[in-house]
């Protein structure tokens, strides 16, 4: 008889409720005088744990198909001003191939970024364009390729002394779309980096010793975060643990999927994610 996997119930039910509330504190909701409107929060919460969600089975559901024994994703709640750190799965026996490791790799990205897209687009729809006047002291997101050509073909270029409002959905959208380009940064057991890994073998390490001076480069130059990053990495290990049978070759489908992958690694990466507007 299987058991019940309470912990991830439960951690899902409180990220859930912790996006909830933020979700409710972005509309400007004082969810301690008036709880019941905490139900404001829902178009974000949903959308974002969707997102999470969706790119974490995704990974489960890639395991096993490879026959990797993974658990059920962890949901991390937060009280931050989106509510979570995010979900994570834990592989608890070795991937047996590089077709393996790109599948499993590249599957949570995949579809992570398509569920971002798709709130993107709805979320914008419904975003308007607002006097900086009015956002005095408020956090900025900067734009990657991608949400910079949805935002002008959806919402136009913002005039002078003007920028976005994001919708919460919209907002949801972007985080999902950060969170992938930080997956696929291919650096040690990164997404990325077990995509990488699986082309370039262990030439791969040389690649990540050099995105790990990148990374502390970009939080000189842009946003401190990445220099924290960097340091994560280094804590975590940049080197890939090798697959069981490295003499399976990869087909041309694979190399397809790592090419994607990098273009979504482009297209959604941002140099200087926040800022807060004077």
């Amino acid at each position: 008889m299987r058991k019940i996997p309470y912990l991830h119930i439960i951690l899902f039910i409180v990220t859930f409720l912790t996006t909830l509330t933020a979700g409710a504190l972005q509309k400007g909701v004082n969810i301690f005088r008036e709880p019941g409107r905490i139900i404001e929060g829902l178009p974000f919460a949903g959308t974002l744990m969707t997102i999470l969600l969706c790119h974490e089975l995704s990974h489960y559901i890639a395991s096993k198909k490879h026959h990797t024994k993974a658990t059920l994703p962890y949901f991390i709640p937060a009280p931050s001003i989106i509510g979570t750190f995010g979900a994570f799965i834990k592989m608890k026996s070795p991937i047996i191939t590089r077709k393996a490791l790109i599948d499993i790799g590249a599957s949570g990205p995949i579809a992570g970024f398509i569920v971002s897209v798709i709130a993107c687009i709805v979320g914008l729809s419904m975003s308007e364009i607002a006097p900086l006047s009015n956002t005095e002291g408020a956090l900025s997101l900067g734009d990657s390729i991608l949400f910079s050509f949805l935002s002008n073909v959806i919402l136009g270029v913002a005039p002078d002394n003007h920028d976005i409002f994001l919708h919460p959905v919209a907002f949801a959208g972007w985080i999902g779309l950060f969170v992938t380009s930080l997956n696929l940064i291919p650096v040690g057991q990164l997404d990325g980096g077990h995509i990488a890994f699986a082309i370039l073998g262990e030439r791969h390490k040389y690649l990540s010793r050099a995105l790990v001076i990148v990374l502390a480069i970009l939080g000189i130059l842009y946003w401190e975060g990445w220099a924290l990053w960097a340091v994560l990495m280094l804590i975590l290990g940049i080197k890939h643990p090798p697959v069981l049978y490295w003499e399976v070759p990869l087909d041309s489908k694979r190399r397809s999927i790592g090419i994607f992958t990098f273009i979504i690694f482009v297209i959604t990466f941002i140099p200087s994610p926040f800022k807060f507007l004077p």
